[in-house]
């Protein structure tokens, strides 16, 4: 889930970007923009920064012992011949 301070940022700039003809925005206002943005990336099962990181790692290391096995296929089959 995302960090409370950066869905608190994200409310921010949504309430900047509303004209200023509107007036101020009350407080119930806010924490039910606060409260919708919550429950959206809540519902789409977002994944942490952390999280792709370690799974970016995974696969990089994946990819290298893929790659060797490749060349080990290669060498072998040449050998066969």
């Amino acid at each position: 889930m995302l960090n409370p301070k950066n869905i608190e940022t994200i409310a921010k700039k949504i309430m900047e970007a509303i004209p200023q003809e509107i007036g101020k925005i009350p407080e119930d206002t806010k924490s039910q923009i606060k409260s919708a943005i919550t429950s959206s990336f809540a519902s789409m099962d977002l994944v942490t920064r952390e999280e792709f990181d370690i799974q970016l790692a995974v696969l990089a290391k994946t990819r290298m012992k893929l790659e060797a096995l490749e060349k080990k296929l290669i060498e072998l089959e040449k050998s066969a011949d």
